[in-house]
C-alpha cells in the first residue's frame, strides 16, 4: 500500500527517493517540485477532455473517459517507473494529492514500488513554502554599489559557514541590464518561485539567512511578496568599496563578452543614462576603452541603486567600509560586522 505523507517529510525524503509528476506536461512545464521528473497520467488535450466532460457532464462519466485513455500507456507508465526508482521507491504528487497520483500510485505498487504520495500535491507544497518564507525573521541583506562583488562575496559567505540564499544564481540573472549576459535561460516565474522554495526548506529560521539586495524583479522573475517584503525591512550591511576596485571588477567580468552584446545592454539603459553620456560609452565600447564604459554606466547603477536604499527605513541601512576586492576576506569582515551588529 502507498503511503500519504506531509511536505516537510515529502521534502526529506526527496533527498534521497526520486520525485514524480504525473501532472500534464504543460502544467509540468510551468513550474514543478525541483528534480522531478514528469510521467504525465494524461496530455495536456486528454487533461482537457477529462475536465470538460467533469465539468458539463459528470464525474463518472470523465472517470470513464480517463480509463479509456490511460489503459493503453499503463505499461509504458510501469516502464519508465521502474527505471527512475531508487532502491525500488518513488515519491508522487499531482495537482492536489487526488486521483491522479492514487491511480499511479497503484499502478506502481502493483509492479513492487513503494511509494510515497504528497498529501495536499503541489498545491500544498507551494502553500507550505510561501508560509514558510514569510516566517523568516533572522534575514541579512548584503548591499553594495554595482561591481562591489557582493555575489562573489556571498558564496564566500557560505563557505565559511553561513546560510546563503543566491537569488540571482535562482534566477539567472544578475539583475541589471546587463544581467542575462553569461547566464542559463530564466526559469518561469512558477519555477524560480518553487526553487526558492525547496531552498528555505533546507535553512534553520533560528539563524540567520543572507541574501542579496535586489528589486523586486530580478530579470523576468519576481521575489515572492512574503520574501520581499522581510528584506524591505531587514538590515542591510552596505559594502562600501572604492570605485577604481569595481571598475576593475566589472571589466574583468564583461571583457570577455562580444561587443554586440554589451552594446545592446548599454542601448538598454541609454535613456536613463542620457543622450551624451550613452552616446560616449558606445564610444568608448567601439574603441575598447572598457574601463570608460564601467565608469560612465556606473553613474547611473549607482545614482539608482542609491535612490533605492533612500526609500528604506532609517537605521535599517548599516555600511562597512572595505579596502580590498578580496571576496574572502570581505566575507569575514561581513560574518564578523553582523555578529556584532546582532548582539546590540
Amino acid at each position: 500500500m502507498s503511503t500519504k505523507i506531509g511536505v516537510f517529510d515529502f521534502y526529506t525524503l526527496s533527498k534521497s527517493i526520486p520525485v514524480i509528476d504525473v501532472r500534464s506536461p504543460k502544467e509540468f512545464e510551468t513550474g514543478h517540485y525541483p528534480g522531478a521528473y514528469n510521467i504525465p497520467i494524461f496530455n495536456n488535450d486528454e487533461r482537457t477532455i477529462v475536465g470538460t466532460i467533469y465539468k458539463k457532464i459528470s464525474r463518472n462519466d470523465s472517470v470513464l473517459k480517463g480509463l479509456e485513455l490511460v489503459g493503453p500507456k499503463l505499461k509504458d507508465f510501469a516502464q519508465q517507473a521502474q527505471q527512475i526508482a531508487k532502491n525500488n521507491q518513488l515519491l508522487i504528487y499531482c495537482w492536489r494529492g487526488g486521483m491522479r497520483s492514487a491511480s499511479m500510485a497503484w499502478l506502481f505498487e502493483t509492479v513492487g514500488i513503494k511509494t510515497h504520495i504528497l498529501t495536499g500535491g503541489y498545491k500544498a507544497f507551494r502553500r507550505a513554502g510561501k508560509v514558510r518564507l514569510s516566517k523568516t525573521e533572522k534575514l541579512m541583506v548584503l548591499g553594495g554599489l554595482t561591481g562591489s562583488g557582493k555575489t562573489e562575496t556571498l558564496q564566500e559567505i557560505q563557505k565559511q559557514g553561513e546560510q546563503v540564499c543566491d537569488l540571482e544564481g535562482l534566477a539567472h540573472h544578475k539583475g541589471s541590464a546587463f544581467g542575462a549576459l553569461g547566464q542559463e535561460r530564466q526559469p518561469t516565474n512558477e519555477q524560480f518561485e518553487n526553487n526558492l522554495i525547496y531552498e528555505w526548506f533546507s535553512f534553520d529560521l533560528n539563524k540567520p539567512i543572507w541574501v542579496e539586495d535586489e528589486s523586486h524583479s530580478i530579470g523576468n522573475n519576481w521575489i515572492p511578496d512574503e520574501l520581499f517584503s522581510i528584506m524591505r525591512q531587514a538590515p542591510v550591511i552596505k559594502m562600501e568599496i572604492d570605485k577604481k576596485l569595481r571598475i576593475t571588477r566589472l571589466v574583468n567580468e564583461y571583457a570577455g563578452f562580444d561587443k554586440k552584446y554589451l552594446e545592446n545592454c548599454i542601448f538598454k539603459i541609454s535613456k536613463r543614462l542620457g543622450g551624451q553620456h550613452a552616446k560616449k560609452a558606445l564610444e568608448s565600447l567601439e574603441k575598447g576603452f572598457l574601463e570608460d564604459v564601467a565608469d560612465i554606466t556606473l553613474t547611473y547603477y549607482d545614482k539608482s541603486y542609491s535612490f533605492g536604499l533612500e526609500k528604506r527605513e532609517k537605521g535599517t541601512v548599516f555600511p562597512i567600509q572595505l579596502d580590498s576586492s578580496d571576496c574572502s576576506y570581505n566575507a569575514s569582515q561581513l560574518i564578523a560586522f553582523s555578529k556584532n551588529l546582532n548582539s546590540k
